[in-house]
């Protein structure tokens, strides 16, 4: 077997397999990316349960419209657009914004250090609760740049904004969420 045969195929190939009704391929594709599109809705929503709703639904519509995405390359940029998309929907028809529940976000491990566990648990309770008060647009551009490494460009399009605008929303998110996050430095 040569070393080219061990790499897993790229998304370009998955997707043209998917296209051709390859099941196996897109199930590649979901466990590929899955984790990646929970963890930007449920940041985005708050909501675990949610966020399960909107990944399975974002890859359902995935698999029923492949034949609509042009550039096979372009599929990790498609399903954040999805998911985000789906997201910013949930969040503009929620009537208000919950609090987070405590018990059904994950938590660091407790047992190795349960000083440094705690501190982090609230921090990142201190996040979510910041990351709330953003607007849902900075909210996406913020989690889509800081969580999931996504270009400026990238989020332009995944969000409907030039890039411009995009480094605005981020600016801004970034500059509320540092000055709640002071006593955390």
């Amino acid at each position: 077997m040569t070393h080219s045969e061990t790499l897993a195929p790229d998304d370009a190939t998955l997707a043209g397999r998917v296209r051709d009704g390859d099941v196996r391929a897109f199930e590649q594709l979901v466990l590929r990316y899955q984790g990646a599109m929970y963890r930007l809705a449920s940041r985005m929503l708050s909501d675990r349960a949610e966020a399960e709703d909107i990944v399975q639904e974002v890859f359902l519509t995935a698999w029923r419209r492949i034949a609509q995405l042009h550039d096979d390359a372009a599929f990790a940029g498609w399903l954040y657009r999805m998911t985000t998309n789906r997201c910013l929907n949930a969040l503009r028809t929620r009537q208000s914004v919950l609090g987070v529940d405590l018990d059904s976000t994950e938590s660091p491990r407790t047992d190795t250090h349960p000083e440094h566990a705690t501190q982090v648990s609230e921090q990142l309770e201190a996040l979510t609760v910041a990351l709330r008060q953003l607007t849902p647009e900075q909210r996406a551009c913020w989690l889509l740049r800081e969580v999931h490494g996504r270009s400026y460009e990238e989020i332009g399009e995944i969000v409907g904004a030039n890039a411009t605008q995009v480094r605005g929303r981020i600016a801004r998110a970034r500059a509320q969420l540092a000055e709640v996050m002071k006593p955390w430095r």
